[in-house]
């Protein structure tokens, strides 16, 4: 069973060994999910990934900035539905603005060396998270939530079908 007091740590632990995540936006009202190769600052506050202008992805975080992004353990959890994470964040893209691209691009391709030449090409932008809440779920259906601007942690039931 996870402390309270780690929440951070699982999103941390969690983000950190993980490539990909499963970004949802909208299109035309319906969601739109991607996978894309990510990176995450230490406070959580934000989560960096790269996108080509001339996609769907691209037009959708244009048009609609309020996303989600999905994380999980499940190839490292195997069968064990109890031992699986999940880490959902909540919040609103936005493209990376000139003056910290260079700091972020660094971040980037420290955990993405192999992707320098995409996130360079001039079609190419870098896009941020603004991550507003984290919802984790451990132990199959034990929720929990984690704003990490405030810092707040709240104890979750487990969940239903109706949530």
């Amino acid at each position: 069973m996870i402390k309270e007091l780690d929440i951070r740590k699982v999103i941390r632990r969690l983000l950190a060994g993980q490539k990909l995540g499963v970004l949802a936006t909208r299109e035309s009202g319906s969601p739109y999910q991607s996978l894309v190769a990510f990176t995450a600052t230490r406070d959580l506050q934000h989560i960096y990934f790269a996108t080509e202008i001339n996609t769907r992805k691209h037009a959708n975080l244009i048009r609609s900035p309020q996303v989600s992004m999905l994380f999980d353990n499940r190839g490292s959890a195997g069968a064990d539905f109890c031992r699986g994470i999940a880490v959902t964040a909540l919040g609103r893209a936005e493209e990376v603005k000139a003056g910290s691209n260079k700091e972020v691009l660094g971040s980037y391709l420290r955990k993405y060396p192999n992707l320098d030449s995409f996130v360079n090409s001039p079609s190419c932008r870098l896009f941020q998270v603004r991550v507003k809440t984290y919802i984790v779920v451990t132990e199959f259906q034990r929720v929990r939530k984690y704003n990490p601007v405030q810092g707040k942690r709240t104890a979750g039931k487990p969940a239903s079908f109706g949530e």
